[in-house]
């Protein structure tokens, strides 16, 4: 059995009281009831009706249709959030920073969280005036280089997802905001699993159609780079970047 913790003096008890309710549920529980809840964690049921409000506002709770709850699928996306950012924030970041420090514009990397992308890790643009998300932030799926890449190595049909697998990038000016432009890269783990986007991004009065261009082969090779780190077969975004490398030489020659 759970028992209630008390409410520590620098926090929140009705938030606490939250967390013991969430900590009354067990790995063998598919569910339980108002009353099991009230059992375990010693909380009055008018209490703990009180706080599931919440806990169901934010899909951290389900309530079924017996009356029952069980975990919601919030507290899954933010496991998978976890497990992730253990693995990954040593590799990424030094990359990122990396790509920054080359570029002077804004670099993340997104995950998908069902059918919206969360930035998980950011570096800010060493420019003043810089397009700004905050990590954690949500953002659309089908919008913006970064969600139409984890679209595409998700299993998206159609164009322009069907070029994005085949290219390895996409390049997206005004797509999901008419101000900001960005290029983004897949970056995959082991078993070719989509491990999240990486994604240079800007002001497009700055970050324009040219820059990026510029930027696709910089781009790709650092998600190449992400990607070996993590024991995959990078290759096929190596060729990927050697291509956009070469693309890009023949439009400044020519």
């Amino acid at each position: 059995m759970t028992q209630p913790k008390p409410a520590s003096s620098d926090g929140v008890a009705a938030l606490d009281r939250a967390i013991v309710i969430l900590d009354a549920f067990a790995a063998a529980d598919r569910s339980l009831s108002l009353a099991e809840i009230a059992a375990r964690t010693g909380l009055y049921k008018s209490t703990i009706l009180r706080l599931a409000n919440s806990l169901l506002r934010g899909q951290l709770l389900e309530r079924l249709d017996d009356g029952r709850y069980r975990v919601g699928p919030a507290t899954f996306r933010l496991g998978a959030l976890y497990q992730r950012s253990v693995v990954a924030i040593d590799i990424l970041l030094p990359i990122m920073r990396d790509l920054a420090d080359r570029s002077w514009e804004s670099v993340a990397f997104y995950v998908r969280s069902g059918d919206v992308r969360t930035c998980l890790y950011r570096v800010e643009s060493k420019h003043p005036i810089r397009y700004t998300i905050r990590e954690g932030d949500v953002l659309p799926l089908l919008a913006g280089s970064g969600g139409r890449v984890l679209a595409a190595f998700s299993g998206q049909q159609g164009e322009p997802y069907e070029t994005i697998r085949e290219t390895y990038h996409c390049l997206s000016v005004g797509d999901r905001d008419p101000e900001t432009a960005g290029v983004s890269a897949p970056v995959f783990g082991p078993g070719q699993a989509l491990l999240g986007a990486l994604t240079l991004s800007g002001p497009s009065t700055r970050v324009d159609a040219a820059f990026l261009q510029r930027m696709k082969n910089p781009l790709i090779e650092a998600a190449a780079r992400a990607t070996r780190a993590f024991g995959q077969d990078a290759s096929m975004l190596e060729q990927a970047a050697r291509k956009a490398g070469t693309e890009t030489a023949a439009r400044t020659t020519g």
